[in-house]
């Protein structure tokens, strides 16, 4: 397989995965302002905290604002993590690569990307928010089961699962350190029902608050809730399963030597640690650890199978040794 070929369809996972997730936080954190009484609500500005995007946001936006922080995360493109941009970066890529994706896949990933254009002013309103949403998720979900069910599981879709969950396991370490910040700091008997509020949003970010209570089988807390989403193997959205999934793949690829070790690095980081004994600044740094053990592996992956960065010649960007392949196993 060309390294081209491997570099496009693993952003496209990541860009189709970053599209859902986004659309999910948002969901999720409208529905919980409307549980929440004014005082304790976190407000719209824990999403950008989230992506990580601060000062892309502070530069174009006033303030965190709903109609804002709404804004920017579902059709600014300027931010390569809003919803409208992730669709139409996974769009081009899909493009490029159409021979190696079922035909049905780029038609519904060509849909949703109109669809997102056309009714994106509906979705910035209050009333058609939700709908527009759910068409997003739901869509991207159809996508990843007709890939999981009609594409050829060779390298390219090893790939396409490398994206995947590299996306989906930074995203719930993202969740967790943003909204365990922002939840009530002091356990009191009066602000303890409304904890147990936030820490189901938690949940519901991942979609896992059923399974979770299947489960763990007790009430939600911090300490299960943190176990459940670090450490069950069985949950799709716990970094746990991201990684055993990301070993699965790198297994079936050459020179993998370089990226199982940061793997199995992040598997003995995550092995090492009780989640419900850290204090919140401990889990802070514990979060932090894996997410640049997160962006390593990315870096490993690049480094070993994807194309060199682009190098300037003359006037001219060309990207060097564009023929080079991953070679067989």
């Amino acid at each position: 397989m060309l390294s081209r070929v491997a570099e496009t369809i693993y952003w496209l996972s990541r860009y189709i995965e970053r599209a859902e997730n986004t659309a999910r936080i948002v969901t999720v954190n409208a529905n919980l302002l409307l549980d929440l009484p004014r005082g304790i609500a976190p407000g719209w500005r824990p999403l950008i905290d989230i992506t990580g995007a601060n000062a892309l946001f502070e530069r174009h936006y006033n303030d965190y604002s709903e109609r804002q922080v709404v804004s920017f995360l579902l059709g600014d493109e300027r931010n390569s993590g809003s919803i409208i941009s992730a669709l139409a970066a996974a769009r081009e890529n899909c493009r490029t690569i159409r021979d190696f994706v079922p035909r049905e896949a780029w038609e519904l990933l060509n849909e949703l990307y109109l669809f997102a254009h056309e009714e994106l002013d509906r979705g910035l309103t209050k009333g058609g928010r939700h709908g527009y949403l759910k068409h997003v998720i739901q869509s991207v979900q159809t996508m990843t089961g007709m890939l999981s069910g009609t594409m050829l599981h060779d390298q390219g879709y090893d790939f396409l699962h490398l994206g995947r969950f590299i996306e989906r396991a930074d995203m719930t370490t993202r969740i967790i350190d943003v909204r365990s910040a922002n939840l009530l700091p002091h356990e009191t008997t009066e602000l303890r029902p409304f904890e147990t509020i936030q820490w189901v949003s938690v949940l519901k970010s991942l979609t896992g608050y059923q399974a979770y209570r299947r489960s763990e089988q007790v009430r939600v807390q911090r300490g299960p809730v943190l176990r459940f989403l670090l450490m069950q193997q069985d949950f799709p959205r716990s970094v746990a399963h991201c990684l055993d999934s990301l070993r699965f793949s790198l297994a079936k690829l050459p020179r993998n030597e370089g990226a199982l070790r940061l793997v199995g690095r992040l598997e003995r980081t995550l092995v090492g640690v009780e989640p419900r004994a850290l204090e919140q600044q401990q889990l802070h740094d514990f979060l932090d650890d894996l997410q640049i053990g997160i962006g390593e592996l990315h870096d490993e992956i690049a480094r070993t199978w994807f194309p060199p960065p682009l190098v300037l010649e003359s006037s001219d960007s060309t990207r060097a040794n564009t023929q080079s392949q991953v070679s067989a196993p």
